[in-house]
């Protein structure tokens, strides 16, 4: 998302995992409010019993770029972790131009298939900047899918346990996440302006040669390494969110090579940055409309008065936090980028609504910004003792801005701004100016080498949700339209992607696409 309250963060995501542990976590709490009936869901990425041994694969340097035959035939050293499950760390070139440009470490968790195996199935839970080994721990997966895959998730490059983008230590980042600046003056897009060119000096000389190469067609070529060393000749693949663009991505280089690839939440690749931030604004104020919505037919809703009311209601809370931060019970205030964040991450998963009312009752009626801390926290993956849990953000900003800078033009960025705050008045002031984080970055936008319609791949199934807050439902249409094997299939619901959160119908078209090849009917609604 475009956070314009301080240097924007277009395509933001909260990842399949994330939303899984802002659940766990806020029942944990005892955050949701009495009534909530929805389950939570659970670990279900069941570890690898003892007895079970999985086909040997073959590493083969078959298909590899010239000059990097090596890194196809690696070999893998798996060993337990986690609590029953398998790490390993793969080396890939830091430079898929340069093969003597040096090397970058990507770490690697699975679970091995407990049944007769089909292959390995690789997974990205979004972002960009989520954690694919973490997702292997955390995502809900079917037990078609754990019975018959090595479920295998990589940190991409630049992201967390691999080789990874550093910018600032704890305190700084800290500070660069809850800054407001206003965008409507002049003085403040200077301002914001020079908060993200400091914060893109930070990440280059902290991370060196690396912030170049941290795009999303590096990352697609390292899964077609993966492929190979995990000894599969077509590469299976389950993405979400910006997970779908790296699916596409890998479809489009090696349409070939791709086998059977889902993609959940997809986000449109024939649209810029700036198409993305515009979309995404009307999502979010699409979601918080439903969100409201229900929120008046229960008892204990703080929003009073029709619909509309209570959207402009939910506009007060975050315009008062601009003015008056929130006091909380600890050290730190509530300004209006953090109470943003803690409204918006609520919309990903409407099992979270309750959190948001609490949330904004606590607000509205007692004056105090506990909540909207805690899931601005969340957000933010920062821990309670000021440090933070993963490198979200500075890869999140890396690899957006190698994919699609976004116009820098100030007068077209305020006329883009003036649009979107039309189309989505309560929540479209924090979509705008997406272009002044990466105005000043060190690294041009990587060139695109592939086709998008991806002529020659297998079937690809893509997946909407109707109101989707981050990848809006338009957005899938447009990515099975733009690849010349797409197959739509729609979940009608609320909340962010749809598989292991939504309904039998969708778990069956991606279980027996995956397990069996199954294709499911191009227009299935489920």
């Amino acid at each position: 998302m475009n956070f314009a309250a301080r240097p924007p963060r277009p395509q933001s995501d909260v990842s399949a995992a994330r939303r899984t542990g802002l659940l766990a976590a806020v029942v944990g709490l005892g955050l949701v409010l009495a009534g909530c009936t929805a389950e939570t869901p659970g670990k279900t990425a069941t570890p690898v019993d003892e007895a079970t041994t999985a086909a040997p694969t073959t590493p083969s340097a078959a298909g590899a770029p010239e000059g990097f035959e090596d890194f196809y035939a690696q070999d893998l050293e798996w060993t337990d972790c986690r609590g029953g499950y398998e790490c390993a760390t793969a080396t890939a070139p830091l430079s898929w131009d340069d093969a003597e440009a040096g090397s970058i470490e990507l770490a690697l968790v699975r679970t091995r298939a407990t049944g007769q195996k089909v292959g390995s199935l690789l997974v990205n839970p979004g972002g960009p900047g989520g954690s694919g080994a973490d997702f292997v721990e955390n995502g809900s997966f079917g037990e078609p899918l754990r019975e018959s895959f090595d479920i295998v998730g990589f940190d991409p490059r630049g992201v967390q346990d691999s080789t990874a983008v550093e910018c600032y230590d704890d305190e700084a980042k800290d500070e660069y996440l809850s800054e407001d600046v206003d965008l409507s003056t002049d003085d403040g897009l200077e301002a914001a302006r020079a908060s993200a060119a400091a914060w893109a000096e930070a990440c280059a000389a902290n991370t060196g040669e690396l912030l170049g190469e941290v795009d999303t067609q590096s990352a697609a070529k390292d899964m077609d390494m993966l492929r190979a060393v995990l000894g599969d000749e077509q590469l299976h693949y389950l993405g979400f969110s910006y997970g779908t663009s790296l699916g596409a991505t890998y479809a489009g280089l090696f349409p070939e090579r791709a086998g059977r690839l889902v993609l959940d939440g997809a986000i449109d690749p024939t649209l810029d940055a700036d198409e993305i931030s515009a979309g995404q604004a009307v999502g979010f104020e699409n979601a918080l409309r439903a969100f409201v919505t229900d929120c008046q037919a229960g008892a204990d809703c703080p929003l009073t008065g029709s619909v509309d009311a209570g959207m402009q209601q939910v506009r007060d809370v975050l315009d008062r936090a601009a003015d008056r931060p929130y006091p909380t019970s600890g050290d730190r205030d509530v300004t209006q980028t953090l109470a943003f964040y803690g409204v918006a991450v609520t919309l990903y998963a409407e099992q979270s609504w309750p959190v948001l009312t609490q949330a904004l009752d606590e607000a509205i009626n007692v004056g105090t910004g506990d909540t909207l801390l805690y899931l601005a926290d969340f957000y933010n993956d920062r821990n309670a003792d000021g440090s933070f849990a993963t490198n979200s953000t500075e890869a999140f900003t890396a690899i957006n801005c190698l994919d699609s800078a976004g116009a820098t033009d100030i007068e077209t960025m305020r006329a883009e701004a003036a649009e979107i705050e039309e189309a989505a008045p309560t929540m479209g002031s924090f979509f705008g100016y997406g272009g002044l984080s990466c105005a000043d970055w060190p690294y041009p936008p990587a060139e695109q080498e592939y086709d998008v319609a991806a002529s020659g791949a297998d079937p690809i199934v893509v997946i909407g949700t109707t109101n989707d807050p981050a990848t809006p439902y338009v957005w899938s249409e447009g990515m099975a339209d733009a690849l010349d094997s797409g197959v739509l299939v729609t979940y009608e619901g609320e909340g962010h992607t749809a598989y292991g959160r939504s309904n039998d119908c969708i778990a069956d078209a991606v279980e027996e696409y995956l397990v069996e090849g199954t294709v499911p009917e191009d227009g299935l609604t489920c």
